[in-house]
């Protein structure tokens, strides 16, 4: 039962979030010793990773926007445009993307979520596997989580 000393709201609050959020990074970092290694390393910000693909004209044809932490690519967007699409233009964006957080940043792991009308067997057919399935979320669609080793 909650105490009647509370008084509960629900507007958003920017300075109520940033201040949820670095009460919970520190309750996490005591918690864990892996994340309390993590903090003052490069490892423990999160880098913008982006990979874009333009045609003759200068028009974006697609891209990939992700970002890196610790040791993992976590692929936020994928993008091609439809009249680009079936001639490996997203392989190339993905694999670009992956050699970059593995060279450059040593990452070991991607992480991508997707819905079934997306592109789960396009992932599937780059060598990732299937984590986590959300039935009906939102109602009528399926979202996929996949992830894949880097060598």
């Amino acid at each position: 039962m909650v105490s009647r000393m509370f008084r509960l709201e629900t507007e958003v609050d920017k300075s109520r979030q940033h201040l949820l959020r670095r009460r919970l990074r520190e309750t996490n970092t005591a918690l864990s010793p892996i994340l309390r290694a993590l903090r003052g390393t490069p490892g423990e910000r999160e880098l913008p990773l982006h990979v874009w693909a333009l045609d003759d004209h200068g028009a974006l044809a697609g891209g990939l926007v992700g970002h890196t932490w610790t040791t993992w690519l976590h692929v936020t967007y994928l993008w091609v445009d439809e009249r680009h699409r079936g001639t490996g233009l997203g392989s190339h964006l993905l694999a670009r993307a992956e050699r970059m957080a593995r060279a450059e940043r040593r990452c070991t792991a991607v992480r991508v979520e997707t819905w079934d009308f997306q592109a789960p067997e396009f992932y599937r057919k780059q060598g990732y596997d299937v984590v986590c399935v959300i039935p009906d979320y939102p109602p009528g669609i399926t979202e996929y989580t996949l992830t894949k080793r880097l060598g």
